[in-house]
């Protein structure tokens, strides 16, 4: 069953505001960011260079040299420079939706940009999400794994115990999602502070095994390694880009924590961190080849093996959960948008908007995770799958700034390709090297993109045609009022909200308790809830039209980023909310080949929309205050 009481989105021009929550102090959101943003792209040193070094000695084929350590140490610098410091760090934080950063937040100002141009931003936008959801899929698999792998450098009787802590550990991170993050957050920045400070003296303490290492940070040694490796090259560059995996987050985390405090968290202490921690374990390499194995663990002493793979396990589960958060987040954005069904959304903080829980979502990725570590069972088989999602993910938001740039920014179109041409073609070749790992696993998130998009693209259609079909012959609205209130139907006294999807058009509950019940009441309103292209709206959200002595209109404006709570809202409003009868309409839909979608497409929407939540609950409606109308609709 599924609601015509549909969310409209549009693209207003008039300006809304964010409202901020308390002001934090600077070095506070600094130290959350180091945490939260950094999660993901701070684990990349448990696997990142060994992953890469072994690409390039085609997994043990070949001897490992020095001019292979010397070139992907080169690489993997100049990645983090080029790919985080100056895209993300520098251009792509520029790109804030009043506050609010993502993928699907770039759409917006993309859309905002193109006018009623937008197919080719939103079809861009669900290509992004899609390819994100594999992201968020491989990386607590990847990084939990990574982590145990350390205790068999401990005692090699641990091996066979890797994979069923990793699943425990994994179900436990996800069972605990519904009760909120808020209080586990409050350590995830001291934790990952910890964490990065000890990289950083690690690799510090092994730089001076062989200085030679310091010459990488020339470019020259990367482009002669890929110059002299041939296709063995190319695999090692698909590895390479493990190293700045998470990079999304510093632009998807950025309403959470603002421009500046990401920005110093990265200078100040994250990248020079990741670097010391890759010329130590190149310097550390240089002076014993045999330590390929696992080149981070072995940059610490005897004793401190088992401390630190504790200390990368929770740093893991950190980074774990973090992309989980933001799996929520963009499925939440997704949904405020129209490209997935609205799914039940829990709210796991009474302060924190951005702290959210969505069982479905949760529990899909959990099989996923799990089902990966089942599969692969060893990190290094998962690395084969990971990168190309995140590589696509990059290719989109570089063409959607493009749009910004010379639309929203207003800069010349010479000028917006001079800047984001080379990051684009640099992004370019890295997906093309990650396109050779997928025999060897990239197929898994290039499988699970496809699905979605088509989900996606599937349930966008299939609400439009819907649309259409159910508002296809309905008088207009005027001239129902007027034939409404010129009837002999009898009065029956309180007010009636009906909700629907098209200010302008008569809800199919208004019309059935005509036709069925054969009263109207004394007061009428016509409901309608609009999500604005912003995050957050501030101020007046409700606009009251007066149609006739018993009919009004209410219009309802709510940013993606909010919940939308209509009796809050009626009641800041003036309703007496406790007074009111909520009619909702309630469509029962019935496959058919000879509807506007193709036989296969309906019966992936007619699933996809009963899987959606109960309207009441989405509006945060009481039950006691709801009457449901159905109808039938031959999709």
């Amino acid at each position: 069953m599924m609601s015509e009481a549909a969310i409209v989105q549009r693209s207003p021009e008039a300006e809304a505001g964010h409202a901020h929550a308390a002001p934090t102090s600077f070095w506070a959101l600094t130290l959350g960011s180091i945490g939260v943003v950094y999660g993901d792209i701070g684990t990349s040193p448990l696997y990142a260079l060994k992953e890469s070094l072994a690409a390039a000695t085609g997994h043990g084929s070949a001897p490992l040299t020095r001019g292979m350590v010397l070139g992907v140490v080169s690489l993997i610098l100049w990645a983090l420079i080029i790919i985080v410091t100056l895209k993300y760090v520098v251009l792509v934080l520029r790109a804030d939706n009043d506050g609010e950063g993502g993928t699907l937040s770039l759409v917006t100002l993309a859309q905002r940009a193109l006018g009623p141009r937008t197919g080719f931003a939103i079809v861009l936008g669900m290509i992004g999400a899609s390819l994100f959801y594999g992201d968020a899929i491989i990386t607590p698999a990847i990084s939990v794994l990574s982590a145990l792998e350390g205790l068999k450098l401990v005692t090699p009787a641990f091996e066979p115990y890797v994979v069923p802590i990793s699943l425990f550990i994994l179900i436990a991170l996800f069972a605990a999602q519904r009760f909120g993050t808020a209080k586990v957050a409050t350590f995830f920045g001291p934790i990952t502070t910890l964490w990065f400070l000890v990289m950083g003296v690690g690799g510090l303490l092994h730089v001076f095994d062989d200085p030679a290492i310091l010459a990488a940070i020339s470019p020259t040694y990367g482009i002669g390694f890929l110059l002299n490796h041939g296709t063995a090259g190319l695999f090692a560059l698909g590895a390479v880009f493990l190293a700045v995996t998470g990079a999304e987050a510093l632009y998807a985390d950025m309403g959470h924590f603002g421009r500046s405090p990401i920005r110093t968290a990265w200078i100040g202490l994250v990248l020079p961190a990741l670097a010391l921690n890759y010329l130590g374990q190149g310097a550390m390499l240089l002076a014993e080849p045999e330590k390929l194995e696992n080149p981070f663990f072995l940059l610490y002493p005897a004793w401190a093996l088992l401390p630190m793979v504790l200390l990368a396990t929770v740093a893991t589960i950190i980074a774990s959960q973090a992309v989980i958060t933001g799996a929520f987040s963009i499925s939440h954005q997704a949904m405020q948008l129209g490209v997935l069904p609205r799914f039940r959304v829990l709210r796991t903080s009474e302060t924190e908007k951005g702290q959210i829980y969505i069982p479905m979502i949760n529990w899909l990725l959990l099989f996923a995770v799990i089902l990966l570590v089942v599969l692969f069972k060893t990190s290094s088989a998962l690395a084969a799958a990971y990168g190309i999602a995140v590589t696509g993910d990059m290719v989109i938001t570089s063409c959607l700034l493009f749009v910004v740039a010379s639309r929203f920014w207003r800069w010349s179109p010479l000028a917006a390709g001079l800047v984001i041409a080379p990051f684009l073609l640099i992004e370019l070749v890295f997906l093309s090297a990650n396109a050779l790992k997928i025999p060897q696993g990239g197929w898994v998130p290039l499988l699970l993109g496809v699905g979605l998009f088509v989900l996606m693209r599937t349930w966008r259609k299939g609400s439009r045609l819907l649309a259409e079909l159910t508002h296809k012959d309905r008088p207009p609205l005027d001239a129902f009022i007027r034939t409404a209130e010129g009837s002999s139907c009898p009065r029956v006294p309180g007010t009636a909200i009906f909700l629907t999807g098209n200010a302008m058009d008569v809800p199919a509950a208004l019309l059935h308790n005509m036709k069925h019940n054969k009263v109207l009441h004394a007061t009428n309103v016509i409901l309608t809830i609009v999500v604005e292209e912003v995050p957050r709206i501030a101020g007046e959200r409700a606009t009251v039209e007066k149609l006739s002595d018993a009919f009004s209109r209410v219009t309802l404006r709510f940013g993606f980023m909010e919940s939308p709570n209509v009796p809050k809202a009626l009641r800041e409003a003036g309703f007496d909310v406790d007074a009111v009868s909520f009619f909702l309409s309630r469509r029962a839909l019935v496959a058919s080949a000879h509807s506007g979608l193709p036989l296969w497409q309906d019966y992936i929407f007619i699933p996809l929309a009963r899987s959606a939540s109960d309207v009441s609950d989405h509006f945060c409606i009481p039950e006691d205050r709801a009457v449901e109308v159905g109808s039938r609709i031959v999709i």
